[in-house]
């Protein structure tokens, strides 16, 4: 396995961050969180591209291994991208993701969604979430990042640089 990384050069944290949502499955999200990445949408650029270095990830995974059809349905993971590029990794048998470094907080549980649901505008002003949620990756408000983390983590975070 190589990894293939084109710049190691990094910019300032933007001033003002972004929250976003990955949609991935937990056993997934366990192995981003002890490797320090993240891999979404089976491996796409274009949704770890529109993240920048100091943004957060929130993990939803809907179950709890990719392809199982058990439900899970929670909040899984929180992080912040550290790195600034998005990468190609190469796993073998001709598969070769993009990734993105994200640096992650240790959480306490995993958080049913429908325990937050009420609370989060994404979900509130959008009764068919569902299909947001397939799209694998999305943009959130920065205060319901705070409601997400503060049910993960115990606390709020220090959203600025």
């Amino acid at each position: 396995m190589t990894r293939t990384q084109s710049s190691l050069a990094f910019s300032p944290l933007p001033s003002s961050p972004r929250a976003w949502v990955a949609v991935v499955s937990r056993a997934h999200v366990q192995r981003g969180v002890a490797e320090g990445f993240t891999q979404a949408c089976h491996g796409r650029r274009a949704p770890l591209a529109r993240m920048s270095r100091g943004d957060w990830l929130v993990y939803y995974s809907p179950t709890f291994e990719l392809g199982e059809p058990r439900p899970l349905r929670a909040f899984t993971g929180l992080g912040r991208v550290c790195g600034d590029e998005t990468y190609t990794f190469d796993m073998g048998n001709g598969f070769v993701p993009c990734r993105r470094d994200v640096e992650y907080l240790l959480v306490e549980r995993d958080v049913p969604v429908a325990e937050l649901a009420p609370t989060l505008s994404f979900i509130r002003d959008n009764p068919r979430w569902g299909m947001l949620a397939r799209r694998g990756h999305f943009e959130i408000p920065l205060a319901d990042l705070q409601r997400i983390a503060r049910a993960l983590l115990g606390h709020e975070l220090a959203l600025s640089a």
